[in-house]
């Protein structure tokens, strides 16, 4: 209830607030039954609000931005444990382990950190927990806990992650901070006899370094077996892990307080299998999708690589490391579009509708890419402007790669503006740098379905389940029609603004103000332009860039494709594009490829197996092609084996060498990460092949190999004795084979065990031991579908 004795001034305030609580909680109200008693315009309001919320009309799920570790973070490598152990976690970014396949678990307040195991170890069958605790907080109160574990007797190893920075809060310097020498003394004062330290650059401590007695340091690739001796030596035993903080270093890069080596990871695609192993040997969030013409494959993000290169260590031979000269820079990273170019004609200034109200922009992206960024841009451009603005940004541990929401209201005058937050339904414009946190339900509940605008970037970045799972479907689709839905009918725009930035500046960053250049020419944002821009100079980052994306933004905002084609013009790049399902084009790039591989009889092969399977599919009723599709790509993935000839020629190609020039300029030498099965050493624990770099002088080897590729499979191939060789060609007679025995029995009641058979091959993937797992998965699958199929196949000849 209003005062009555309240001025017209607060009463018009109150009445602001009254109403953005009642929009804000619609919702609630009306899912516990109270919809009757709300007003006609809330309960719609309510109704429109649920309706957007809701799940993809298919019923599938959604993927998730969650939060993860920061591209080429220390604790992608320091929180793994050996098998069999489990670790407990604390306060600080190492917690969201407990989210990965780390057997990690529990946290406790800080000085608490192991003491859980204290009560437990009596009772428990395990002997032994492994412990993290970050380096602020073991100077913190983190040495009490150790002093606890100590006195308790228990047998734990405390893990202290030295990251030289206060990561989870913003990168801030410990406070009464000591250096690793210092901390091994300290354990050992307080009893800990067995402490052993893992660098990631054993380099920077030399020789007679003052230790605690007995102390020794590891290369990061020993920090598996360095964890196994610890944990069979007994009592409390501590592992210094010192590996500074990816964003700080990468901070300190931009400051000139850290060098940054002149050293770049690329992935040849057509060699990458997507198996997915770098991704499991570095966690990192880098190391994203690829869609190509040959199926999902593997690329590093070069904008965010911090340059910890633990995805090198990927058992796979794509890997290429540039060593030397600089990335390429694009003439448009230095300059805008001249609007006053022929070419282009004039940028013309969009219709901005003033109603008075607020305006409200809800800026949904990715923590670490800016968003935060484009809040602080538009707050300073209202401001230039003469307008009142207020910026409400939602980040938290969101900014590890998850989702972060910033919510920008700009009005004519302060006293517009009743509440920092957006409320449900009252968005005028969602600004979707990232599709997956666009199509989140924080975002959709604040869009109305008769007036809210969308603008929203297609790009798949990888969510932090693409590390874990590499064929995870990112729903793209499902996602573009929840926003589509969300907003007011032709209101919802989507363009690849990650894609054009990568080609115009050859960084991706770019993307988020290029998105904001394209819904300010739509006439979405009311803030004139010439302030933005001056709000980009004021920010000091980047700026030359920044105000280029912006201007590119605005010309995509008339034409889309004329701007993908400039773009590409400027990168010098040819997208190839995914995979599509036109069958003649699936067989007809396929066959030219293997023609390439081996020859035109090797092509003629494969054409036959996959006629032979469109054949038998089109006298089946219906439309079908799923079969012969199928198989046109599975002949092909077990035809096309990479062995050493193969890698050897697709390394050499002018293609794939054509594309590092254009990225990298200067004098740069490349080294190619390889283990030879005839020539690499074995790990002696594991057994494993283990891989080491070549130099540039292998390019000439590879051109002899290319050559010598028409040896394959005969009594002179010296590199198709190996078991894995001849396994490999086993593998495509014997599909030959398979085809030949479904397409000969296939039948309406038994196409989709067909469809699923011949499907089997694009699950074995990779390299050596990762390849062999692949292919025993894939055969135990076969041989129960087989089994079943050829059942069904005798039913049906019994019922004929």
């Amino acid at each position: 209830n209003l005062r009555a004795d309240a001025s017209a001034k607060h009463q018009a305030s109150l009445r602001g607030t009254i109403s953005t609580f009642a929009y804000a909680n619609a919702t609630i109200l009306a899912a516990r039954g109270g919809a009757e008693g709300l007003p006609a315009r809330l309960s719609n309001r309510a109704a429109r609000i649920a309706a957007a919320a809701a799940p993809p009309e298919s019923g599938g799920a959604k993927v998730l931005r969650t939060p993860y570790f920061c591209s080429g973070c220390p604790h992608n490598t320091s929180t793994r444990v050996p098998e069999g152990s489990r670790a407990l976690s604390g306060i600080g970014c190492h917690f969201m382990a407990q989210s990965m396949d780390r057997n990690t678990a529990t946290y406790s307040q800080m000085g608490g950190e192991g003491a859980p195991w204290i009560g437990q170890a009596p009772f428990a069958d395990e002997d032994h927990v492994f412990v993290n605790i970050g380096d602020g907080t073991y100077f913190h109160s983190g040495l009490l806990a150790v002093r606890a574990a100590v006195a308790a007797g228990v047998n734990a190893t405390y893990k202290i992650l030295y990251n030289d920075a206060v990561a989870m809060t913003g990168g801030q310097p410990i406070d009464g901070s000591l250096s690793v020498a210092q901390i091994t003394h300290q354990l050992h004062g307080e009893g800990v006899k067995t402490i052993a330290v893992v660098a990631d650059d054993p380099g920077k401590y030399p020789v007679g370094a003052d230790f605690a007695r007995g102390v020794r340091v590891h290369p990061r690739a020993e920090l598996d077996s360095v964890q196994r001796a610890l944990r069979a030596a007994g009592g409390v035993t501590a592992l210094i892990y010192d590996q500074v903080c990816a964003t700080e270093k990468r901070r300190r890069r931009k400051r000139g307080r850290m060098a940054d080596p002149a050293r770049w990871t690329v992935i040849n695609d057509l060699v990458c299998e997507g198996c997915g192993d770098c991704s499991t040997a570095s966690n990192c969030v880098s190391v994203e999708p690829l869609e190509t013409p040959f199926g999902r494959k593997r690329q590093i993000n070069l904008s965010t690589c911090n340059k910890d290169f633990s995805c090198v260590d990927g058992f796979c031979p794509s890997f290429v490391t540039v060593e030397g000269g600089a990335l390429r820079k694009t003439a448009a990273r230095a300059a805008a579009p001249d609007p006053s170019s022929p070419d282009w004609g004039p940028l013309p200034e969009p219709a901005i509708a003033e109603s008075g109200a607020p305006a409200n922009i809800v800026v949904a992206g990715i923590g670490g890419t800016g968003v935060v960024t484009i809040g602080a841009v538009l707050g300073m451009a209202a401001h230039i402007a003469g307008k009142a603005c207020t910026v409400l940004d939602s980040v938290g541990a969101a900014q590890k790669g998850g989702a972060v929401l910033s919510q920008i209201r700009i009005a004519a005058a302060a006293d517009r503006l009743h509440a920092l937050a957006i409320g449900r339904g009252r968005a005028d414009l969602l600004l979707g740098c990232d599709v997956v946190v666009a199509a989140g339900r924080d975002a959709l509940s604040r869009l109305d379905a008769e007036r809210s605008a969308a603008v929203v970037n297609t790009h798949n970045a990888p969510v932090a389940a693409f590390v874990r799972d590499p064929d995870i479907d990112f729903a793209r689709d499902a996602n573009r029609a929840l926003v589509a839905r969300a907003a007011a009918p032709g209101k919802a725009e989507f363009v690849d603004a990650t894609a054009l930035a990568v080609a115009l500046f050859g960084d991706a960053i770019a993307g988020n103000m290029l998105l904001l250049g394209l819904a300010w020419q739509k006439g979405l944002v009311p803030v004139p332009a010439a302030a933005i821009e001056r709000a980009i100079d004021l920010n000091g980052v980047a700026a030359a860039m920044n105000r280029a994306a912006f201007a590119w933004g605005r010309r995509a905002a008339l034409d889309p494709a004329a701007a993908m084609r400039a773009a590409r013009a400027e990168s010098g790049a040819d997208a190839a594009g995914a995979d599509d399902d036109d069958l003649d084009r699936v067989v007809a790039r396929r066959a030219a490829f293997l023609a390439d591989y081996q020859d035109a009889a090797y092509a003629a092969r494969y054409r036959a197996i996959a006629a032979r399977a469109r054949a038998a599919e089109a006298a089946l009723p219906g439309e079908s092609e799923r079969f012969a599709r199928a198989v046109a790509r599975g002949a092909f993935k077990l035809m096309a084996y990479k062995d050493e000839y193969e890698v050897a020629r697709l390394h050499a190609d002018r293609r794939f060498l054509d594309s590092i020039s254009a990225r990298f300029s200067g004098r740069y030498r490349l080294k190619f990460h390889l283990a030879p099965p005839l020539f690499a050493r074995r790990d002696p624990a594991t057994g494993r092949l283990v891989k080491r770099a070549y130099g540039p002088w292998l390019l000439p080897v590879f051109r002899v190999l290319a050559a010598l590729r028409r040896l394959r499979g005969t009594p002179f191939d010296v590199f198709g004795h190996t078991r894995e060789r001849r396994e490999e060609r086993a593998l495509a007679a014997g599909y030959a084979e398979l085809v030949e025995e479904l397409a000969g029995a296939l039948a309406p009641g038994n196409h989709a065990l067909a469809c699923e058979l011949a499907e089997l091959p694009e699950r074995i993937r990779g390299y050596g031991h990762v390849k062999a797992r692949a292919l025993a998965e894939a055969r135990a699958l076969e041989a129960e579908k087989l089994a079943a199929f050829r059942g069904q196949d005798r039913i049906r000849e019994a019922a004929e």
